[in-house]
């Protein structure tokens, strides 16, 4: 027998897997090995057993070690389908499911033998001692160890868990309405279903229970949040549930408790994986069921390679372990609500009414706060503000010469971020000091263009008596900053919470009565043909915000386009007409669902060879069905000239294929060598 393994190593110039000898260690198909491989040893993954190898015997080298941890047979299978699927490579596909670095921490555990304490001489603090076991020996061991001697205690290493820190809540009993009960009936048919149900509606108790019949039936179950951090209340109410049986996973755990929850999942000691988009690859055994909570939410799409999206992930992995999938949504996705059967939830759990939107027009405005927006923060106890732009200022210009302030790595402005005194760049972090005068004509007027979230919390810091609680990425720099802020603006009796589209994730604050949002239609504005699903979606899902309560809300949209059908839309909460409407229109234009898009990116430090391999690689395509759209230049980001080539088809797999083979093709020519490519399926 032979073992047939894919190492470890990012180059596409390599074509595995290959062939070595069996080690000593027994070794199975996910086993890890270290492999010698040329001048150097590499980590790699079994992918296959055979009974014989093409290559010399005398040729064929064994691993020199095995590790204790294995990657499921299940998970290797999906992640070989993933290299295909996304156009990358095995080994950089495996790497997504290895099992995180890590070993069990032990504590001495001390256990009462069952002997007979007839006659014993004990004293009261022994006896004391006796009561309290089993339990850790490290407060009494000397005491222990005594007693471990006359044979009335066992003292042996045990496992210690390190526990992650999360935010405790209580279970509450809930009855069903008659729609949840409808859902969950749905859900025991098996299959795939999108939960659409409006904000408040209780989607996640609809979960839950399906989480709890899975669990009856002896099977495990993956639910995917769109990070953690801004989803607090519903892992705590999965926790409150559930118990020790959740694990969860994600990257802001330390290594030591990314790795107990992984081993827990793997021993089958957990059967519930809450995590982010990385969580559809727990080691959960016999899969029941996958829930994917917010499945509109950009997160699901991986930006590292490959760039696999969590939704279509978990949907391979259901039909692969015969699991449900149950993805839910108050603003689904165009291509979900085409695809899949739809259970619905019409009406906030409580009979609450959804609140009411209005729409304010911008384009007369000088100042970032409309007239009413301001009156009604002073009038109101408990809000929330969303800018979908950090900083204070998109820009800087000198009104002299007409400069502009540009990243020297990038071909973008740079924003001004006034408390660091600093100018930014949002791609790749370069920062300067804020200039006092333009360095091309010696000016002195240097002017500021556009509000962030940090010029609008100083303006709402001098007009409000209430607490301002900031949310975005300046504010949201360590582990646990997210959960401390969102925990002290719950528990504020009067609050304004401001951030980017991070306070319109699925938040539940019932005393929150007002919802604005600033520049509605500042996403409109990118050339994206999801524009308008994107900028329905924001506004759709912070009005959800409000009016949990029973005081109500009410939710205001400020905008310079009052008429987009997509703002207009998500002011009367009619998902469904605007999804009938974006359906059509990306069924004339042949966008998704109804064909599928391929980008490739291709970069170097010059541009020459940039554009050649986009040439050569687009050249290589033209025999696909379908468009071949490019080479077209984007621009330069981190020193990086770049091009990009678009395929859209409706032969998506022969697609696929035919665009792997041309990146692999031009990826080992070494007159490209300097070149780096990127392969987006599905770009989001």
């Amino acid at each position: 027998m032979i073992a047939r393994i894919e190492p470890l190593t990012t180059t596409r110039r390599l074509t595995g897997p290959f062939d070595y000898l069996l080690p000593d260690a027994p070794v199975d198909v996910g086993s890890i090995v270290r492999v010698p491989f040329g001048h150097q040893a590499l980590d790699g993954v079994v992918v296959a057993l055979a009974a014989d190898s093409e290559v010399a015997a005398d040729k064929l080298v064994a691993p020199t070690s095995v590790r204790e941890d294995a990657v499921p047979p299940e998970l290797v299978d999906l992640a070989l389908w993933m290299a295909a699927e996304y156009c990358s490579t095995p080994a950089r596909a495996l790497s997504l499911v290895l099992p995180p670095r890590g070993r069990v921490r032990t504590q001495l555990w001390a256990s009462p033998v069952g002997a007979d304490l007839d006659g014993q001489r004990l004293t009261e603090g022994q006896r004391a001692l006796l009561e309290r076991l089993p339990g850790p020996a490290a407060p009494d061991l000397a005491a222990l160890r005594r007693l471990e001697a006359r044979g009335l205690v066992a003292i042996a290493p045990r496992a210690r868990r390190r526990v992650p820190r999360t935010n405790p809540a209580a279970d509450r009993a809930v009855t069903l309405t008659a729609e949840q009960e409808a859902a969950l009936a749905g859900v025991r048919e098996g299959g795939e279903h999108l939960l659409w149900g409006v904000t408040g509606s209780g989607k996640t108790e609809v979960y839950l229970r399906a989480c709890a019949e899975a669990l009856e039936r002896g099977r495990g179950v993956i639910v995917l949040v769109p990070e953690i951090a801004l989803t607090p209340q519903t892992v705590a109410r999965f926790q409150a549930r559930f118990g020790d049986t959740v694990a969860l996973l994600h990257s802001a755990l330390g290594e030591g408790e990314r790795y107990d929850e992984w081993r827990r999942l793997r021993a089958g000691e957990a059967r519930i994986a809450v995590g982010p988009r990385s969580a559809v690859f727990a080691p959960v055994a016999d899969l029941g069921l996958i829930v994917v909570d917010e499945e509109h939410d950009a997160s699901f799409k991986h930006e590292g390679d490959p760039r696999y999206d969590a939704r279509r992930v978990a949907l391979e992995r259901a039909r692969r372990e015969g699991a449900g999938l149950l993805v839910g949504s108050a603003t689904p996705r165009p291509e979900t609500w085409h695809g899949m059967a739809h259970l619905r939830l019409t009406g906030r759990v409580g009979a609450g009414a959804l609140p009411p939107v209005r729409v304010l027009d911008m384009r007369a405005s000088k100042s970032p706060l409309h007239e009413l927006t301001r009156r009604a923060l002073l009038a109101t106890e408990k809000s929330i503000v969303l800018l979908n732009r950090r900083g204070w200022s998109n820009f800087l210009t000198c009104r002299s010469c007409g400069k502009v302030w540009e990243c020297p790595h990038c071909d973008v402005a740079l924003v001004l971020h006034r408390a660091e005194r600093a100018i930014a760049c949002h791609h790749c972090g370069h920062r300067e000091r804020v200039p006092d005068r333009c360095d091309v004509c010696g000016s002195l007027a240097v002017a500021r263009y556009g509000a962030g979230t940090e010029r609008i919390e100083a303006e709402l810091r001098e007009i409000l008596d209430v607490p301002v609680f900031r949310l975005d990425a300046d504010t949201a720099t360590t582990k646990d900053a997210v959960p401390e802020l969102l925990g002290r603006f719950h528990g504020a009796p009067a609050g304004l919470l401001l951030g980017t589209q991070m306070v319109a994730k699925g938040h539940d604050f019932p005393d929150v009565t007002l919802a604005v949002v600033l520049d509605a239609d500042s996403t409109l504005r990118f050339p994206d043909f999801r524009a308008e699903e994107r900028t329905f979606a924001l506004i759709a899902q912070l009005a959800g915000r409000a009016g949990r309560g029973p005081r109500g809300g009410r939710v205001l949209v400020q905008t310079t386009a009052p008429d987009a059908p997509a703002i207009e839309a998500a002011a009367r909460h009619d998902t469904a007409g605007f999804l009938r409407g974006e359906l059509a229109r990306r069924r004339e234009l042949r966008y998704p669902p109804f064909a599928d898009l391929i980008k490739v990116v291709v970069s170097s430090v010059r541009a020459e060879p940039a554009h050649a391999a986009a040439v050569r690689v687009a050249g290589a395509l033209a025999g696909v069905d379908g468009e071949v759209l490019g080479p077209a230049p984007l621009f330069r980001l981190r020193d990086r000239e770049r091009w990009q080539v678009v395929v859209k088809t409706t032969a998506r797999a022969p697609a696929v294929a035919a665009t792997a083979a041309a990146v692999d093709a031009a990826a080992r020519d070494r007159a490209l060598r300097e070149v780096a490519f990127s392969v987006d399926v599905d770009p989001q």
